[in-house]
C-alpha cells in the first residue's frame, strides 16, 4: 500500500525560507513607499495650510488697520496748562508720528464696531533681535471722556512755524504685556498723514502731523523683512478720514 504523498520523502507543503523573505522585502518596500507618499503629502499639505494662515493674517492686518482709522472719533484733550487758575486747556485729540499714532476710534480688537469707544496708540518697535526687523503694536484703553486722553498730555507750546498755534506734547508711547502685534518680521513701518487741501491743489503727504486739525488721510506703509513671492505680501494701508471738523471750533474756511 502506498503512504500518502505527503508523507513521501521530498513532498513538502508551503513556501520556503526565501520565498518568505521575498514576501516579506516586497511588503517592506510597498510600506515605505506608501509611507514617503503620505509624508511628501502632509508636507505638501502642512506648507499650503501655512501660506494659506500667512495670507490670511496679512489681509487681516489690513483690514484691522483699516477699520481702525476708518473709525477714528473728533474728540478732545484736556492738557494741563500754566493757568493760574489751574484749569487744562482743551484740544483736539490726535497725535501723528512716523513711527507712532494715537486717537480714538469706534473700532478696537476687543469689541470690533460693537463696544465702547477706544484710545488707540500704535508704535513701531525693534523686533527679536535673533531675527531682526521691526513689529507694529497697538495698545488699547477705553475712552471714558477728555480727561482720559488728556492723561498721556505732557502740556502745551506754541509752533512759530504754524503762526504760533497752540499743540499739545504726548508721552511716549510705551509697549507693555497688553499691547497687541499686529504685525511682525518688518523691513519697515513708515506712517505719513495727507494735508486736507483744494481739490486743485496737488497731494501733500507728510511724515509728522503737528496741525490743530485731523489729516485727510493716514498711509501706513509695511514691507515684510524675508519676501516670499508664493504668499501674498504684507501691504500698507491708505485709509480717507471723511471727519473733516472738529466739533465746537469754529472755522474761517472750508479747508482749516
Amino acid at each position: 500500500m502506498n503512504a500518502p504523498a505527503r508523507w513521501r520523502l521530498g513532498g513538502r507543503d508551503g513556501v520556503t525560507l526565501i520565498e518568505l523573505l521575498i514576501a516579506i522585502s516586497l511588503l517592506s518596500l510597498l510600506s515605505v513607499g506608501m509611507l514617503m507618499a503620505l509624508r511628501v503629502g502632509l508636507s505638501a499639505l502642512d506648507k499650503a495650510n501655512s501660506k494659506l494662515i500667512a495670507n490670511r493674517r496679512a489681509a487681516s492686518v489690513q483690514q484691522i488697520l483699516a477699520s481702525q482709522i476708518a473709525g477714528l472719533m473728533p474728540v478732545f484733550a484736556d492738557c494741563p496748562s500754566n493757568q493760574p487758575d489751574g484749569r487744562p486747556i482743551r484740544v483736539p485729540f490726535f497725535e501723528g508720528q512716523p513711527q507712532a499714532m494715537r486717537f480714538v476710534s469706534t473700532y478696537s480688537l476687543q469689541e470690533a464696531a460693537r463696544g465702547y469707544p477706544r484710545i488707540l496708540e500704535f508704535q513701531t518697535i525693534p523686533g527679536d533681535p535673533s531675527v531682526g526687523g521691526f513689529r507694529l503694536i497697538v495698545n488699547e484703553s477705553l475712552y471714558s471722556g477728555p480727561l482720559s486722553v488728556g492723561a498721556s498730555c505732557l502740556g502745551l507750546f506754541a509752533d512759530p512755524n504754524l503762526g504760533n498755534a497752540v499743540l499739545p506734547q504726548y508721552r511716549p508711547i510705551e509697549a507693555g504685556p497688553n499691547s497687541f502685534v499686529l504685525a511682525d518680521r518688518l523691513a519697515f513701518c513708515r506712517i505719513s498723514y495727507k494735508e486736507r487741501l483744494p481739490p486743485q491743489a496737488p497731494e501733500s503727504w507728510l511724515t509728522e502731523w503737528r496741525r490743530p486739525r485731523l489729516p485727510a488721510a493716514v498711509r501706513v506703509e509695511m514691507a515684510p523683512l524675508v519676501a516670499d513671492p508664493s504668499r501674498a505680501p504684507l501691504a500698507g494701508v491708505t485709509v480717507p478720514i471723511y471727519v473733516s471738523r472738529m466739533p465746537n471750533v469754529r472755522y474761517t474756511d472750508s479747508f482749516n
